[in-house]
């Protein structure tokens, strides 16, 4: 005892204090341990790595962000983070966290057993003729489980945008009002529609009919295929006019199925990376879920040019393209 005492006497007159000792060691287990957690949580960031969407709670799950974009080349758009695979149950839970409660965009839903026309309205908060409009359906028509569905962000319909439209026409055949459709869609302006848009109708009403002409008809040699060979179309004739190809791999060239100008290029968190050409006919083709784009809105491209590749950004399952044509029959349903 009495030797101890005399070591901690030593101590103190070289100018050392134990407490300080036990305090500065306990600073330093604690910066350690705060660096590991921080770095353990960064795992959870959205488009960053770590956990996907689909991989935490429904009551956790937060809306997936936008993944940032890198140019390559000059014009070669890539994503610079990895795609997030969201399940029908996710995308509905992240609908009911938003602020507001509506979604912005369009989402897909899978027919799970058990489901009928009016229970999936009700979960998604819409009429039931909003749901039968968008997909086509008869009220008497039972789901099958695997069926997919397209639902809207609000009670209305869905307008494919053709040459020579104007807002003011589409929101008479609708009996929709214009200002409102320009401010849900985020339109600059009343005119800034294009042929090949497709347009929420807050609150629209689907017209028994619609102008003649709405169908351009095409010759069965006026696309060629916008994926070379060998291919299988991995999911036929489904919602927008849309075909899926495949051959089980990212990174596949893609070719601009006709001649055209380029319209818009961008990103949503359904198609993800998606550019859309407009060919001389008024006709408009799509390609989504691209990892990289080879082109940019504007350019004029030449039947079989290569435009970009396949990737899964968006809401896909797995790599391919989702190829639409807007304005005629999609001729490879």
């Amino acid at each position: 005892m009495k030797s101890s005492q005399e070591e901690i006497l030593n101590l103190q007159r070289t100018g050392f204090n134990p407490l300080l000792y036990v305090a500065l060691t306990s600073v330093f287990l604690f910066l350690v341990f705060s660096f590991r957690t921080v770095e353990q949580t960064a795992g959870l960031g959205l488009g960053t790595g770590g956990f996907s969407v689909s991989e935490l709670s429904a009551e956790r799950a937060s809306a997936p962000g936008t993944p940032e974009l890198m140019f390559v080349a000059g014009n070669t758009l890539w994503a610079a983070t990895p795609p997030l695979t969201v399940t029908p149950q996710v995308l509905g839970a992240i609908v009911g966290q938003l602020e507001t409660d509506i979604r912005p965009e369009v989402v897909r839903y899978i027919v799970e057993e058990g489901d009928t026309t009016e229970k999936v309205a009700e979960q998604f908060g819409i009429s039931l003729n909003t749901l039968l409009w968008a997909n086509d359906l008869s009220a008497n028509l039972a789901l099958k489980p695997g069926q997919e569905l397209i639902i809207l962000p609000t009670t209305g319909a869905l307008h494919l945008v053709r040459p020579n439209d104007t807002l003011s026409e589409i929101a008479q055949w609708y009996q929709a009002d214009a200002e409102e459709i320009v401010s849900f869609n985020a339109l600059e302006s009343s005119s800034a529609v294009f042929a090949g848009d497709i347009l929420i109708i807050p609150n629209g009403i689907q017209p028994s009919v619609l102008p003649q002409g709405r169908l351009t008809p095409l010759a069965n040699s006026y696309f060629i295929y916008p994926v070379p060979a060998p291919y299988r179309v991995t999911q036929g004739l489904h919602a927008f006019n849309a075909v899926d190809f495949s051959n089980g791999q990212c990174g596949e060239s893609i070719y601009a199925a006709a001649g055209g100008t380029v319209q818009k290029t961008g990103y949503t968190s359904l198609g993800g990376n998606y550019l859309r050409i407009i060919h001389p006919n008024g006709v408009v083709t799509y390609y989504g879920h691209l990892s990289a784009i080879l082109t940019v809105p504007g350019a004029k491209v030449y039947q079989g040019q290569l435009i970009g590749y396949t990737g899964r950004t968006g809401y896909a399952t797995g790599c391919h393209l989702h190829f639409e044509v807007r304005g005629a029959a999609n001729p490879f349903r």
